[in-house]
């Protein structure tokens, strides 16, 4: 919530809140009979007392704007302004049965957590504002000229960025691409998006790995596409279970995460992706390699992609700058065979109409310029330190307590807690002590698992932060 009470103002700062509130509902924001947020939610987004929050609902509900119900809270008034009388959308039951799926309600509590200034945030997967590129961008921003049209661009982006992506992919990871055969995204996300509505149809069957970020997401579900699962160790997924699932299945697609995986942070060993690849080329599967990590490798280690080992056009490249530069940038791609670049491209101008000229521009100064590979080293060492620093807090404070994969690269540790203890209930201690993660089931099948974020964080807040967990994790024992 972006509005903030104004405490140098003569008007009492619960009058604020309710004056804030009936506007809303006013505008139709909270339509009659809707939910209004939590007493102790809204406190928590205006940074109040909650004895503020009961007062200015309790002024809403002298006016009867509001009304309370017992086990639900408070809600808009159902015959507020003498509404009762007129036709009121069902607002709720059209939010219900809406085609594509929301969140899960774990997911969307912990997106709220990670605004509450207090917590130490291991959650987000995204780079801290320190290790993000936006000094670089400030400074294109004010001594390079910006003289381009701000009109539709080509439907796969700018031709000069598709240009410097071809280049960059050729020097940091050995791929081989055209202009021609790339799509700019807005990120990975919308690039899983599009391969998903344009190459599959409802009842397809796939398969992603077990743990995966692409099983938290709902979008499989909304496509009604059938997701079957490939376990992963410590060198990612073993290649025949691909095998096992197409003869069982007839699964059309296979998504892979094979670098410093999300979350577990397993790299596909050399063998394993030359048995992938060959199984594909075999059966004809396709294979959709979603790779964010592989430029921050840290130490010598040779990053090989799957699609720089493509030699039957088995794969459709999935990459982005969010994690290398800035999440906010919001520039993927998607590098595969022009005819379905094309038809992925003409989906995405239904969509949005192309992508925004103005962040292709600056990831294309950026790109091309000398200040990228000294940005890339930096991060690597940046992401090595931070990489450490929770490592050596999981062995001080929880050695007796998880087992986890060392991960060598990427900006996520893997933990699975030995005792077993409800996940949610973890989670929920851990958030009132201060510190916030994802819980492992919302990636798999995988029970007492967490994901541990340390590319968000500041390094110094690593220790807190798993002393915090360390102690939710304990006060379960003392509970016994």
């Amino acid at each position: 919530m972006d509005w903030k009470p104004n405490r140098e103002s003569r008007i009492p700062v619960y009058k604020q809140i309710a004056q804030y509130l009936e506007q809303r509902i006013a505008n139709g924001e909270f339509p009659a009979g809707s939910l209004l947020p939590s007493e102790r939610l809204l406190a928590k987004e205006l940074q109040v007392n909650r004895s503020t929050i009961v007062a200015a609902y309790e002024e809403l509900r002298s006016l009867g704007i509001v009304e309370s119900v017992q086990g639900k809270g408070t809600i808009v008034s159902r015959n507020i302004w003498g509404s009762a009388s007129k036709r009121v959308p069902n607002w709720e039951k059209l939010i219900e049965t809406g085609s594509f799926l929301p969140n899960t309600k774990v997911v969307r509590t912990i997106r709220k957590e990670t605004y509450d200034l207090d917590l130490i945030d291991l959650a987000s997967g995204e780079l801290s504002p320190d290790l993000s590129a936006s000094r670089y961008f400030r400074k294109i921003m004010s001594t390079q000229d910006f003289n381009y049209h701000v009109g539709y661009d080509h439907p796969q982006g700018s031709l000069q960025l598709r240009e410097t992506i071809a280049v960059h992919m050729k020097e940091y990871r050995s791929i081989s691409a055209t202009p021609s055969s790339i799509l700019i995204t807005s990120g990975a996300q919308q690039a899983l998006y599009l391969i998903v509505q344009c190459l599959l149809q409802p009842g397809d069957a796939i398969a992603i790995e077990d743990p995966s970020y692409c099983y938290s997401l709902p979008l499989f579900k909304s496509a009604g596409i059938r997701a079957f699962l490939l376990p992963v160790d410590e060198q990612g997924i073993q290649p025949d279970d691909v095998v096992e699932l197409y003869k069982k299945h007839r699964i059309k697609m296979v998504f892979l995460n094979p670098n410093f995986q999300n979350p577990n942070g397993s790299y596909l060993s050399l063998e394993r992706r030359r048995r992938i690849l060959e199984i594909s080329s075999y059966y004809g599967i396709p294979i959709v390699e979603d790779d964010p990590y592989s430029l921050t490798a840290f130490g010598d280690i040779d990053v090989a992609t799957l699609k720089s080992m493509d030699e039957s056009g088995s794969v459709l490249y999935i990459s982005s700058l969010s994690k290398i530069m800035a999440s906010g940038l919001r520039i993927g791609w998607i590098l595969g065979p022009q005819k379905v670049i094309e038809r992925l491209a003409d989906a995405k101008q239904q969509i949005d109409f192309g992508h925004s000229i103005i962040p292709e521009w600056i990831a294309n100064q950026f790109l091309s310029s000398q200040d990228f590979s000294l940005h890339l080293q930096k991060l690597r060492d940046e992401l090595v330190y931070n990489r450490d620093k929770i490592v050596f807090s999981l062995y001080d404070l929880l050695d007796d307590q998880v087992e986890f994969l060392k991960p060598q690269g990427g900006i996520h540790i893997w933990c699975r807690v030995k005792e077993d203890i409800d996940e949610q209930l973890l989670l929920r201690e851990s958030i009132r002590r201060g510190v916030v993660y994802v819980p492992g089931s919302i990636f798999g099948t995988q029970k007492g698992c967490a994901r541990f974020t340390f590319g968000r964080a500041d390094g110094e807040q690593i220790y807190q932060a798993m002393s915090r967990f360390s102690d939710a994790l304990r006060s379960f024992d003392k509970s016994k």
